[in-house]
Parts: structure tokens; sequence; C-alpha cells
């Protein structure tokens, strides 16, 4: 039995009260930053393994079904927009291509050949680096897409909630973090998925911060394409400059960039 299909800990649901549920959910919530802590010895040995990968030109892909897929999608999307890289150095792929976001496209996880097939499409090659994402750790689409890259001599590692899976065995590196029964049995959208957007976040910003990407605390590399964003660089420079709101605005409009402004 996979601990992430292990029965839950608690029973008669639909009898608790909305404030039971909420509060039930919350705890078990909890224990996930508990589990990920005892996986960041080999976290950072893959953010390490990434940034050397891509100081040489090499880009970073997630793959996954599901959950996890989409959770891999919404990482390398964001990554554009906060730190200013190209769309193509973080690609996340999904069984079932696009239309998966959205909807669930039936049996896309059990094809184990059609992972490596859809990584094929983006030139994929042994300078790039391959994070498999699988709460279950045997999606076939994940492991067969895992397997052909090290068959290929490209990097590896895994996100599972389950110890020792197939997917674990394929990785050159495997982050296991066990959160134990979903509070609905086998929902693992819940503390699973939430564990795998946990360390997502971890590895994608450690990584862009190791490049370079934030200065202090501040992402030095937004793009500045809506209003928001355009008023977080003015702060950014009028903070790390000591000018004015009026000023920093100025310049950033003359730059063009926080970067730019900042080494003027």
């Amino acid at each position: 039995m996979k601990t992430t299909e292990s029965n839950s800990y608690y029973d008669n649901l639909e009898n608790m009260t909305a404030h039971e549920l909420l509060t039930n959910i919350n705890k078990e919530d909890k224990t996930v930053p508990l589990a990920i802590e005892k996986s960041i010895a080999i976290i950072e040995t893959v953010v390490e393994a990434i940034v050397k990968k891509m100081k040489k030109g090499g880009r970073l892909f997630y793959i996954g079904s599901g959950t996890s897929g989409r959770l891999g999608v919404v990482d390398a999307s964001e990554c554009p927009p906060t730190f200013g890289v190209d769309e193509n150095l973080v690609i996340g792929v999904i069984a079932g291509g696009e239309k998966a976001i959205r909807k669930a496209v039936e049996n896309a996880e059990d094809d184990f050949e059609k992972g490596w097939r859809d990584l094929q499409k983006h030139k994929i090659s042994k300078n790039d680096f391959v994070i498999g994402l699988s709460a279950s750790g045997t999606t076939p689409y994940v492991v067969g897409a895992i397997q052909n890259c090290s068959l290929h001599n490209i990097e590896t590692a895994c996100i599972t909630c389950n110890e020792n899976s197939l997917l674990a065995h394929e990785s050159k590196y495997s982050i296991e973090v066990v959160v134990g029964p979903e509070f609905v049995t086998g929902s693992t959208r819940m503390k699973a998925g939430t564990a795998q957007k946990l360390v997502l976040n971890m590895i994608s910003t450690s990584v862009m911060i190791k490049l370079g990407k934030v200065k202090g605390n501040k992402m030095i590399d937004l793009q500045l394409n809506n209003i928001k964003l355009k008023e977080r660089a003015v702060r950014i420079i009028s903070e790390q400059m000591n000018i004015t709101y009026n000023e920093a605005q100025e310049l950033l409009n003359k730059k063009g960039s926080i970067r730019k402004a900042l080494n003027s």
C-alpha cells in the first residue's frame, strides 16, 4: 500500500461541521513543512546541479500529470515575470498537453513512452535537467520520461510523496516528501500537492537567486508588464538608491529596467 493511498486518519467526514473539517484539514497541512525539512539536504544538491547546468546554457524541465503536472506548469510560468528569464529556460510539461491544465485528459498519464516524446519536442539534451513530478512515484508517463532521460545521459530528479518508488529508483536524485495519508483518502491534491508546490518554490527561487536574479531581497529582473509590478520596481529603485519615488520612477522610465537603473 502506497502511503499516498493509505486510509485517512479521519472518518465520518460527512458528519463533521464546517469548523471541524477546516480545523482538521489545517492540522494536517501543518505537517507538510516538517516533512519537507527532512529533505532539505537532497533539495540543496538538486539546486546546485540545476545551477551548474544553467550556467552552461542548460534548461530546467518539470514533467508530470494531473495535479503534479499543473504545479510544474505553474512554477515554470511564474519564472519569466518574477525573474525576467526567457520563457524557455524553465519549462513545464504535462500529460495531455495544454488542455490538461484546465481539464483532466483521460488516460494521458498511463502512456509510458509519451512523456519522453513530449520532452523531445523541446529538443531536450544532456545540457538540460529534468524533474519528474508524481505524488505516487509510479505514474507511467513520468517514470518513462525519466527513464529515457537517464538512458540519454540527461540529469534527473524527482519529487514524490512515497518512499522507494519506481520513479525514485529511475531518478538520479530523489526528493521523497512523505506527508502521510490524505484527509480525504487518496486525494493527493491536498497534502501531497502542497508539498510538491512548496518544494518547487524552494528549487526555482533558490536557483534564480544563485543565478543573480535577486539583489538583497529584491527581484531586480522582474518584468514590468502590469501596474503592480511597475510600482514595485519604482519602490525597489527608490529604496536601493535612497532617492524619492518620483526620482525612481523617472529613472526607471529612462533605463527601462530595475537592473539598469541600479547600475546607472
